[in-house]
């Protein structure tokens, strides 16, 4: 029996489609990497009986990177970034995807993929195929061995109806998405560089782990700070109103606009008021009453979905798009990275209502609709990519909660109010004449509430007073005016307006806007204010204006914009691959080395607003050269700085760094510190000079003590490792300085072993044990605290093997993400035969009983 392998883009749609497929009759296991699942079936495939075998990716199996020594900063000129080579690499390595791939598709004679139908599903295609060519029967280029199933939503007839139509990926738009990684990483990855080493050596409080440049970062940003400097360069402007008052015979107050609408010169504003000031009567001269239509909307697309969530529901686009993602994955809205407005002649907008008229919440609305007969959807646009987004089956606050059941409930009402009627009000205008100047008054009164009765927060108001009058009718005019205003500055752009301006010049996609929004807040460029307004922050603004001043065109979203239509072309097959690739790098390095020519310019707007180095931080530790103490700078990035050397530390983030009981490295007389990510995570030590310049070269930069291989320093892995990582292989369980609270922790990944509670002193001994080689270990108690039995108070012995020392330890994971403290290459305590021995050799009875105890 042939068999067919099947892959997904997630291993939650791989389960939903091998669920639809098999009729619910298919059979589970675990992959290999225990993140995906293989969902098997048998079906007919080509008039075959074909075993079936659903699975999944995680996103992107590869990620172009540089090339090994081009990664490293200090050594790579970042101009040389722009011609180096480049090559695929494992996105997540841990999860060993193509050697799963490679497992599953031994011996498979078809391939079909299941993949998001956008440029990134067909470039994942790519991967997948690029996986499993080897060990596939056919060759995977075949239109008779790959298949490509296009679909848009999760729904058992979509589902069956993509599996009897299968096409062909689509390599064209592959390439782009190629194209577009390669353009990214080379001028992104060359100016971030650049600017990163450079400012971040100069000045102390940046806040800024990465000085980030990016194609359409960089011109999300600029939209952001030229809004920032209109309202800075704003001047006020006073301008006068003329106001009056008009009662009708029964009382009712009128408030009449002046049909100037305003005076900008307080002198001629007076003059039309004393010209009125005496008539005491406004006659009125014309009614016009007139019916107005507040349309409802056309379909809903992901630019909109995006708007709404950040304007309506307060919630950013990144987070608003992937609890779409999850909504689509489990079958709830159709996909939702669309262009398009508007439904195929085809799409069943009855079959799609009636699913909701059972609803709570709208199904009233919904069976009145029903009833009265739907309204033909306003005509959109047609973008040719997936439908637009719809609810696809029915669902309750019950089984949707939060952010999930927010998405969901505005998606609904957005798709049954394109089918409604329009809001229809009637707007009366009355114009009254006194003396020589003329005024209006408007009332609006609602007609049809239509779409809004489901939409809403768009609701007409309160139906507004409008009097019977005539015309020549004669009312009393009073409370003549002048009222003095002021013009107002504009607002800071909100994100919805951000990603109007993002979709209306061309920067990014329907997929990628969210992600450049959320990079400049990540980066500290911008800050997200009340309203979700936007607001730049001095590194933002000093960014935008250093680019505006060296090279423009490195800001505006003209740039980006006309690669985007480049990256189009190559998408439909109408421009070289290689071609746009090479003629935009190019213009791209030119533009980076004039730049780098001219960084003065910059920097001189960066001295205005930053502190250097030598003024910022406080003094922490001395340094090893001059003695003389080092300024610890706190914002991002951590760093210690020597003012008389010049010379500039990086230290481990995100964690609380201190002096290390005053000690000295033993290599360089450089104090040690301490780095801590909090009670319930890591701590080691570490020589600022060593974890910056590796002293042996089976160490790495960004190394602690605890990886440390001298042979005779009591801080380092030798005299501190206890024994190899219970979980991972290259990591060793070094004992944390972190007194009272005594923990073995690894170099290499987070598993922490907590010890000997309130111990008054725990250390690692010389000698090895016989049975495993592990170190032994001494613990120490005061009297009054002691846990060991028959109230000892020392004793000394392998954690491994006695059942004693077992009863007081407790394994866990760091709670924060490990910063540097990676383990030495080599085994166990590293330079001592024995440990070495122990390595090579892991004692698999205890080790085995060991572990399953910790977990």
């Amino acid at each position: 029996m042939k068999t067919a392998l099947m892959v997904a883009e997630k291993p939650s749609l791989a389960q939903n489609l091998a669920n639809i497929l098999s009729n619910g009759k298919c059979t589970t296991t675990k992959g290999m990497n225990t993140a995906c699942s293989i969902h098997e079936w048998t079906g007919m495939f080509k008039n075959d009986s074909v075993r079936f075998k659903m699975t999944s990716v995680c996103g992107h199996v590869m990620t172009l990177d540089f090339t090994g020594k081009y990664n490293n900063w200090d050594k790579v000129d970042p101009v040389e970034l722009f011609i180096c080579p480049t090559e695929k690499k494992e996105s997540m390595p841990r999860l060993r995807i193509p050697a799963f791939l490679a497992q599953e598709s031994r011996g498979c004679d078809y391939l079909i993929l299941w993949l998001d139908c956008d440029k990134e599903g067909e470039n994942i295609c790519f991967e997948v195929m690029s996986c499993v060519q080897p060990y596939m029967k056919g060759d995977v280029l075949s239109p008779l061995v790959t298949y490509r199933a296009h679909f848009s939503a999760i729904t058992e007839k979509d589902i069956k109806a993509a599996m009897l139509n299968l096409g062909r990926p689509n390599e064209n738009q592959s390439r782009s998405v190629d194209a577009r990684q390669e353009l990214d990483l080379r001028i992104g990855c060359a100016f971030t560089r650049f600017q990163t080493k450079y400012f971040q050596g100069r000045y102390g409080d940046l806040d800024a782990s990465l000085i980030s440049y990016g194609p359409c970062q960089t011109p999300t940003l600029g939209f952001c700070v030229q809004r920032h400097d209109e309202i800075q360069t704003f001047k006020p402007e006073t301008y006068w109103v003329l106001r009056v008052t008009a009662s009708t015979s029964e009382g009712r107050e009128l408030p009449l606009e002046w049909k100037r609408v305003r005076s900008f010169e307080k002198d001629i504003a007076n003059m039309f008021l004393s010209g009125i000031k005496e008539c005491k009567e406004a006659t009125v001269i014309n009614i016009q009453a007139k019916e107005k239509v507040k349309a409802r909307p056309t379909a809903l697309n992901t630019v909109e979905l995006m708007r709404v969530a950040s304007a309506g529901l307060g919630m950013g686009p990144h987070h608003a798009m992937a609890v779409a993602e999850r909504l689509y994955t489990q079958g709830y809205i159709s996909y939702p990275r669309t262009e398009t407005t508007s439904y195929s002649e085809n799409f069943d907008l009855m079959g799609t209502l009636r699913q909701q008229q059972s609803s709570s919440k709208w199904g009233a609305e919904v069976r009145a609709l029903i009833s009265n007969g739907i309204n033909k959807p306003k005509k959109g646009h047609d973008a040719g990519d997936h439908p637009p987004i719809t609810p696809l089956r029915a669902a309750s606050e019950s089984e949707l909660e939060g952010d999930m059941w927010r998405i969901y409930d505005y998606v609904t009402r957005h798709f049954i109010a394109t089918l409604s009627r329009d809001c229809k009000f009637l707007s009366t205008t009355i114009t009254f004449r006194i003396a020589a100047e003329t005024f209006h008054y408007t009332g609006n009164a609602l007609l049809d509430a239509g779409y809004t009765e489901l939409m809403h927060w768009q609701a007409f108001g309160k139906d507004e007073f409008v009097p019977t009058l005539h015309v020549d009718d004669v009312l009393r005019a009073h409370d003549h005016r002048l009222v003095e205003c002021q013009t107002a500055p504009p607002d800071y752009l909100t994100e919805s307006e951000v990603i109007t301006l993002m979709e209306k010049h061309g920067i990014g996609t329907d997929a990628s806007i969210p992600v450049h929004i959320n990079n400049i807040c990540q980066r500290n460029y911008v800050t997200v204010g009340s309203g979700r307004r936007l607001v730049p922050t001095n590194l933002g603004i000093v960014l935008v204006h250093g680019y505006q001043k060296i090279d423009p065109e490195l800001v505006l979203p003209t740039m980006r914009s006309a690669v985007e239509e480049q990256l189009n072309l190559i998408a439909v097959g109408r421009a070289d691959f290689h071609a746009v690739l090479s003629h935009t790098t190019e213009i791209f390095r030119r533009k980076f080395q004039y730049f780098v020519r001219s960084i003065e310019g910059m920097d001189q707007l960066f001295e205005v607003s930053f502190s250097s180095l030598k003024a910022s931080g406080k003094a922490l530790s001395r340094c090893g050269k001059c003695r003389r103490y080092m300024r610890y700078i706190q914002a991002k990035p951590a760093r210690l700085h020597c003012s008389h050397c010049d010379d500039t530390y990086c230290l481990p983030q995100n964690g609380t760094v201190r002096i290390y009981r005053e000690l000295k490295c033993p290599l360089d007389d450089f104090e040690l510190l301490s780095w801590s990510s909090g009670s319930k995570g890591k701590s080691f030590p570490l020589c600022p000079y060593c974890y910056n310049h590796p002293p042996f070269r089976d160490m790495k930069k960004g190394f602690g003590c605890n990886s440390c291989t001298h042979p005779t320093c009591p801080y380092g892995v030798n005299w501190t490792g206890v024994s190899g990582c219970v979980e991972c292989e290259a990591g060793v369980l070094v004992l944390d300085p972190a007194a009272p609270r005594w923990k073995l922790a690894c170099n290499r990944c987070d598993v922490i072993i907590n010890i000997f509670e309130d111990a008054a002193r725990v250390s690692v001994c010389e000698q090895a044990c016989a049975a495993c080689g592990a170190q032994l270990v001494a613990v120490e108690y005061r009297p009054e605290r002691t846990r060991l039995p028959a109230a000892l108070t020392e004793m000394t012995a392998c954690l491994y093997c006695e059942p004693i020392f077992s009863a007081l330890v407790e394994k866990h994971r760091a709670v924060t993400s490990r910063a540097g403290g990676g383990a030495a290459r080599g085994a166990g305590r590293g330079g001592r035969p024995r440990v070495h021995k122990h390595r090579a050799k892991q004692p698999k009875d205890k080790m085995a009983l060991l572990a399953a105890y910790f977990v």
